[in-house]
């Protein structure tokens, strides 16, 4: 029913069902993961007014139990959601269904889906620091172009005393480049959607 992806591992489809709308996934080596993707597999959908809440568990620095944290949720219409689980701080968990679950081991830390009522899951509040970047993508692919432009402009660049005349080429100090590129990327910091005017 359930997935969870991390960047350069398998897909993961083995969640194991611990109730009848609980499933738990197993996460490996978990210190070295910034963001996961958990997402339903399309072959069974969530019962009409029912999603799923994900949560993230730390094994407790100090007693090795789980400590769970509210991610956010996934749903019919929403079946899959990113997390940044990098932010997340160990021991700091709050009200979960997952009861008395025991920790696998202290290196491997817990993803768990649990199937609540839609008006249930829009009451929870998930910790703030799973959320992913909202800049939106047009924002972010105009920030990397910039950069590229940039970089690979400044690897012609030369000094005065390499340069050739030539006269049919036109000359553009890359000090000018740089202090439009500067203003632009302050612009953006002061108002990120100056560029929508």
């Amino acid at each position: 029913m359930f997935g969870c992806l991390v960047a350069g591992r398998l897909v993961q489809t083995d969640a194991v069902q611990v109730a009848s709308d609980k499933f738990v996934f197993n996460l490996a080596d978990f210190e070295n993961v910034n963001h996961m993707v958990v997402f339903m597999l399309g072959t069974v959908p969530f019962p009409a007014g029912m999603g799923g809440a994900v949560y993230f568990s730390f094994p407790d620095p100090g007693s090795g139990a789980p400590v769970w944290q509210l991610l956010g949720f996934i749903t019919n219409d929403k079946p899959s959601a990113i997390f940044k689980i990098s932010g997340l701080k160990a021991g700091e968990g709050g009200a979960h269904p997952f009861g008395l679950m025991a920790s696998v081991s202290p290196s491997v830390a817990q993803v768990g889906v649990s199937v609540e009522a839609l008006d249930q899951l829009a009451q929870q509040i998930p910790v703030s620091s799973a959320a992913v970047s909202t800049v939106d993508t047009f924002m972010q692919f105009t920030q990397k172009m910039l950069d590229s432009l940039y970089n690979f402009a400044s690897s012609f660049a030369l000094s005065q005393a390499q340069m050739t005349p030539n006269p049919s080429e036109t000359f553009i100090p890359s000090s000018c480049i740089l202090k439009w590129y500067e203003n632009f990327q302050r612009r953006m910091a002061q108002n990120p959607n100056f560029w929508k005017s």
